[in-house]
């Protein structure tokens, strides 16, 4: 009879630290993923952003889906006011814009 007794307890005292665990868990999980998303805009930020109405065909050309032909409709599409304007004008597909817009600008003069 003691044994089944102290079987529920540690039973009971297991299944509270299971769910006590949970939530903890999943923050570590959470704190971890956002570190990876910050690090990641950090470094984006860190590389020098291709402007688009400075920009040479070669530097363009270098972004990833963006090749001759697309770079040189965005020479000849210039001034652009926003880096959105590449999809606005139809100077360039939206899939292809997503791959860019993180590595580009369109500054004003």
């Amino acid at each position: 009879m003691k044994r089944k007794g102290m079987f529920s307890i540690v039973m009971v005292a297991l299944c509270s630290l299971f769910l006590l665990a949970g939530p903890a868990m999943a923050q570590t999980k959470a704190k971890t993923a956002n570190k990876k998303a910050t690090s990641t805009a950090s470094d984006t930020s860190s590389k020098e952003l291709v402007d688009l109405n400075s920009a040479t065909k070669e530097q363009l050309s270098a972004l990833p889906g963006i090749g001759d032909a697309y770079s040189q409709k965005i020479i000849d599409n210039r001034p652009y006011k926003a880096k959105t304007d590449l999809v606005k004008k139809k100077v360039i597909p939206q899939t292809t814009y997503k791959k860019i817009s993180s590595l580009v600008i369109a500054k004003q003069k």
